[in-house]
């Protein structure tokens, strides 16, 4: 956020949990996760906001949940979904849009750069930033990855080292448990693919590639 401005944009690939205060004009292209204060939010159609918003006026195309306090016009665009504990000033929605006051379950989906190097023959931890499940109503524990279709190695927890393993949870992702095992033959690219679950079972659907890039 700019000191003088007050203004903030939320870009598409960055992912915020925690609090956006006293802003002017705070657009949202990525994932938000907790608190946003501002006269203006503007959520674009990628855009996802899960928490409390206290703002001025709400220009929403993308993906809103919780509880929102819009003082003045709150204008929901056709590709606009709102859930929630809503309070308005006043209401604008065009068609195809989406207003409700109950709290959907937000499926689970994945984040990250989706990439990890590692020696050939040894093991790389695979870390938050490489990849991460994002999921407001759900704790980390909650939230379990399947492997599927591992290439050139397998996936272990640092408490077993010697065990592959198809499942682990973003909690051991969080606390540094999980591990890529290269296999030590020659070829340049590994990889596996994940699916994340909740605790409903609701998933992040298509299984996403997370690459490995082999050194030496």
């Amino acid at each position: 956020m700019s000191g003088s401005s007050r203004d903030a944009i939320i870009q598409n690939d960055a992912v915020i949990r925690g609090e956006i205060r006293n802003g002017r004009r705070v657009e949202i292209h990525g994932y938000v996760e907790g608190d946003v204060a501002a006269e203006l939010v503007v959520i674009h159609p990628q855009g996802q906001v899960y928490g409390t918003m206290k703002v001025d006026a709400a220009d929403i195309a993308g993906t809103a949940q919780g509880r929102m306090f819009v003082r003045n016009l709150m204008n929901i665009r056709s590709s606009g979904k709102v859930s929630g504990n809503i309070q308005y000033g006043q209401l604008a929605m065009e068609q195809g849009g989406d207003l409700t006051a109950e709290l959907k379950n937000v499926p689970p989906s994945i984040s990250g750069d989706l990439s990890i190097n590692v020696k050939r023959g040894r093991s790389a931890a695979v870390t938050r930033r490489d990849l991460t499940a994002l999921d407001p109503d759900d704790q980390a524990t909650d939230l379990t990855y399947s492997v599927i279709d591992a290439r050139h190695g397998y996936i272990v927890l640092s408490t077993a080292p010697s065990h592959p393993v198809t499942q682990f949870t973003q909690a051991d992702l969080e606390r540094g448990f999980v591990f890529y095992v290269h296999d030590g033959g020659g070829a340049e690219q590994a990889g596996f693919d994940v699916v994340v679950a909740d605790a409903s079972g609701a998933t992040s659907g298509a299984p996403r590639t997370i690459e490995v890039l082999v050194d030496g």
